[in-house]
């Protein structure tokens, strides 16, 4: 729980009361959760204007936490589409609620099936840097033979647009640092630029869209790099927040644009993400495991932006 904003050393452990499931609603006993950029945001409330949703002076939701994966342990009286005992995974930003050991989840709300070769600490990071990757690819349209730049191709959004744009048959060029070039080069890439020996900026290469899924760079820095009618597209607001006002100007100009796309999390989604680790197309990665009582050690590592693809957090200890 948190009761105020500010470092992870506002996160502390305590015991709650049960939650107890509406007549739509699941309760789902979990077994493992993240730690992501999203928690680490809403904790701190930064950017400041977050408070205008999250509370002004203190935090309205006392426990974060965006994914889980679990059991299902008890239903309402109107839920027909899971049943008790059911392994499910989900997400629920808003609400959060992750990190605990119960939750409840809107039968029709972003929760589906395990499948059914995935542990629970595989599961849990499903769906948060997915579904940003995925809101990225359907906003920009990105289809079979496009080439496309991905910039963090290493972090929970970067780890998991690489595998999606192979998936729908793009061609991918990542960046990445030296040590993980072998990794981007595993999960699909095409090419990949180390950063730390080449400007990618710089390159004579052009494409049909720039992914920054770190937010290190700008549409200015990027624009060269993109063909005739090209889109740049970032998981940050960009230097001056100035990425949501380009993408509205850049649309209605010719040329090259700006794409700012807003994440769409549900049911859904959830689902087609299942239907892409069945199949094999993904798979999301992960860093380090840690107990529910070392979340805040998980939180520190997260804020060195060091992490390579997902922080996850075990819940209940493996039998």
């Amino acid at each position: 729980m948190h009761t105020r904003y500010g470092t992870p050393d506002v996160v502390s452990i305590r015991e709650v009361e049960d939650p107890i499931p509406q007549a739509n609603e699941v309760l789902v006993r979990i077994h493992a959760t993240t730690v992501n950029r999203t928690d680490c945001a809403y904790r701190a409330a930064k950017p400041f204007f977050m408070r205008s949703f999250t509370g002004l002076r203190k935090p309205r939701v006392l426990i974060l936490g965006t994914e889980f994966a679990g059991v299902v342990e008890a239903v309402g009286g109107q839920v027909s589409s899971f049943e008790i005992g059911d392994r499910v995974f989900g997400y629920n930003e808003g609400r959060f609620g992750c990190h605990a050991e119960l939750l409840t989840v809107p039968e029709d709300g972003s929760i589906a099936r395990i499948p059914a070769n995935l542990k629970f600490v595989e599961a849990a990071p499903g769906t948060e840097g997915a579904h940003y990757a995925l809101a990225f690819i359907r906003r920009a349209k990105i289809h079979h033979g496009q080439t496309v730049l991905v910039n963090g191709a290493t972090g929970g959004i970067g780890s998991a647009a690489v595998q999606l744009l192979k998936g729908c048959g793009a061609h991918v060029t990542a960046v990445c640092a030296t040590e993980h070039l072998e990794l981007v080069s595993g999960l699909g890439a095409d090419r990949v630029i180390d950063y730390t020996r080449e400007d990618f900026t710089q390159g004579e290469e052009q494409y049909d869209v720039v992914l920054d899924a770190v937010g290190k760079t700008s549409f200015g820095r990027c624009r060269r790099l993109l063909k005739p009618g090209g889109s740049y597209s970032s998981s940050e607001l960009g230097p001056f927040w100035q990425n949501p006002p380009l993408a509205l100007v850049t649309a209605v100009l010719p040329g090259k644009t700006v794409v700012f796309p807003i994440p769409t999390d549900n049911q859904e989604v959830v689902q087609h993400l299942k239907d892409l680790i069945e199949s094999g197309t993904f798979r999301p990665v992960i860093d380090r495991l840690y107990r529910l009582d070392q979340i805040v050690e998980a939180y520190r590592y997260v804020e060195t932006g060091r992490k390579i693809g997902n922080v996850v957090i075990e819940v209940v200890p493996p039998r």
